[in-house]
């Protein structure tokens, strides 16, 4: 496993450093030091960490704003950030904060890998055509090749076409190797390392041709020694304005792997701690920083590699480690040829693998609140870039869940003849009382829903004034705080007021513990029931008791 997963490390480390704007071999040395800090901290038995297409270009947007590519103070800022994301998941590891990724909803997730799979694709066109191209968003990026698509070199764009020919057919080849006697485990791993064989060949041919005398941009010469010692950035402002940005870049990148190593996993019945992870993943880019790299989390591909070709430990992880730190001591001459265009098809054919097409598809069909949600994202990533993307994705869902939750569905039930269930009544043939009104709540009543509560109740007595006791179905209710407490005593004040008596039936025990330490039940006019049945029946009896009385 460690060593399909070193072949391929390779080119897609060289390739995401140059994406993020740094020297090719920061990506390798982001692909040692990490690897064996994280066989050491993480808990997923699977998971490679490093660098990764989204996360390059999140980080080539932030630091773009603060040095100029290439400039050793751009380096000191990408380690810097590396060190900022480093401690920001620590923190979040530390203080339990691994819930946090549960406020990306899954379609704001996939409309921001989708979004950035056209910026990453974009942003490597003028790499593939030998063009000096620029932006972080798709307006900038088209702008900047059609400024400077007369200057295509052509050569380079044939390099780069053939390269991601190759590629596409290489993924396509699954089922001819099947037929050629592979098994299909076999065959799935000789797909994957299709970049591999394209970064060979590629040399192969660079320097039996001497493509950088014809003016194709090559790697160039790669320092053949193990990582420097990283040193972050001196400058107090530059720590400042990193420090959204690497907590974004961490957030992204927690989820990100954290899903991953749970889907891996479960197939294994395997457990993964998402708050050990924020520590594994952090201590892995403490360990970036110190030894001059750029921000690292769980790569997609080499993960699921790894998964394929039997790892079973953490331990396949640091054996890669050692794998590319050898490559890097002593092979990084091969690698003085390798075009810049052969690397920019890597990473296009990387980033059209996070389009997710039939998700979108899926969304529109079954909701429409997500899917504006998924569009809105899209057009912010697209318009604004990465970083923007993610502050849209994350208030858009906190937003729709806030919008949710705020008017939570309800429903007057009736019993099922014949039976103790209770049903709604808008959907089923039951039986009901004319003076009693069966109300189930089907959310936790906090301060945001507290007065639509209010609303439901008063409108729903105001619509049947016969109604003499309401009563409240609590048995999707799992929370009541202080202002739907104080939203409760209002609505049993003002039914008492009405005539109008107030019970609960079906209270949890963890609601009913917090309920007995206020004075609620102290002035409830009617009785708590334990089930929805045992409320009918009482209430019924007595309505009809008194009917007969009168």
């Amino acid at each position: 496993a460690a060593t399909v997963v070193t072949l391929m490390v390779i080119p897609q480390a060289l390739a995401y450093a140059l994406l993020a704007g740094l020297p090719a071999v920061v990506g390798l040395y982001a692909s040692i030091l990490p690897l064996c800090v994280y066989a050491l901290f993480g808990t997923s038995r699977t998971l490679v960490v490093g660098p990764m297409a989204l996360i390059a270009l999140m980080t080539a947007a932030t630091l773009s704003n603060i040095a100029t590519p290439g400039s050793e103070a751009y380096l000191e800022a990408a380690i810097t950030l590396t060190l900022l994301t480093g401690v920001t998941l620590i923190l979040m590891g530390g203080f339990r904060l691994g819930f946090f990724a549960n406020f990306l909803s899954h379609p704001v997730i996939s409309g921001l890998l989708s979004a950035s799979g056209v910026l990453i694709a974009a942003s490597q066109l003028g790499n593939l055509m030998g063009l000096s191209a620029s932006g972080f968003t798709l307006v900038a990026q088209f702008a900047s090749l059609f400024h400077h698509f007369s200057d295509t070199h052509i050569p380079t764009l044939l390099i780069g076409l053939t390269a991601l020919m190759l590629l596409f057919m290489a993924r396509r080849s699954n089922t001819r190797l099947q037929r050629w006697g592979l098994s299909p485990s076999r065959a799935v791993l000789v797909v994957r390392m299709g970049p591999v064989l394209v970064v060979a060949l590629s040399i192969a041919l660079s320097w039996l041709f001497n493509l950088p005398a014809k003016g194709v941009s090559v790697v160039g010469r790669i320092p053949s020694s193990l990582p420097p010692l990283g040193i972050p950035s001196s400058d107090p402002a530059v720590w400042r304005a990193l420090f959204v940005p690497a907590l974004l870049i961490g957030v992204v990148g927690f989820i990100e792997s954290v899903a991953l190593a749970q889907m891996l996993a479960a197939k294994r019945r395997q457990r993964i701690q998402p708050d050990q992870e924020l520590i594994g993943l952090g201590a892995a880019n403490l360990a970036s920083a110190a030894s001059s790299g750029m921000p690292v989390v769980g790569s997609l591909s080499r993960t699921v590699v790894n998964y394929d070709a039997g790892a079973q430990t953490p331990a396949a992880g640091a054996f890669s480690a050692i794998g590319v730190a050898l490559i890097t001591l002593y092979l990084t001459p091969l690698i003085h040829f390798l075009p810049i265009a052969t690397l920019a098809a890597v990473i296009i054919a990387s980033a059209v693998t996070l389009i997710d097409i039939r998700t979108i598809q899926r969304t529109w069909r079954y909701s429409r609140g997500d899917f504006l949600a998924m569009l809105a994202t899209i057009l912010l990533t697209l318009a604004q870039g990465v970083e923007f993307g993610v502050i849209a994705g994350v208030s858009l869902s906190i937003g729709l869940y806030l919008y949710r939750t705020s008017r939570p569905h309800s429903a007057l039930v009736g019993r099922v003849p014949g039976t103790e269930h209770f049903r709604n009544e808008a959907r089923h043939q039951v039986e009901s009382h004319k003076h009693i009104a069966l109300l189930r709540i089907d959310e936790s009543l906090y301060f945001a829903n507290a007065r639509y509560l209010e609303d439901t109740v008063y409108g729903l007595v105001a619509q049947r004034p016969e109604i003499v006791h309401v009563v409240l179905i609590c048995s999707a209710v799992n929370l009541i705080d202080a202002s739907a407490l104080e939203s409760l005593k209002a609505i049993n004040s003002r039914l008492d007021d009405s005539g109008v008596t107030l019970h609960l039936a079906e209270v949890k025990g963890p609601v009913m513990d917090r309920l007995t330490h206020s004075d609620f039940l102290q002035h409830l006019t009617g009785q708590v029931f334990l089930s929805t049945y045992g409320a009918w029946s009482s209430l019924k009896a007595n309505t009809n008791s008194a009917k007969d009385a009168c």
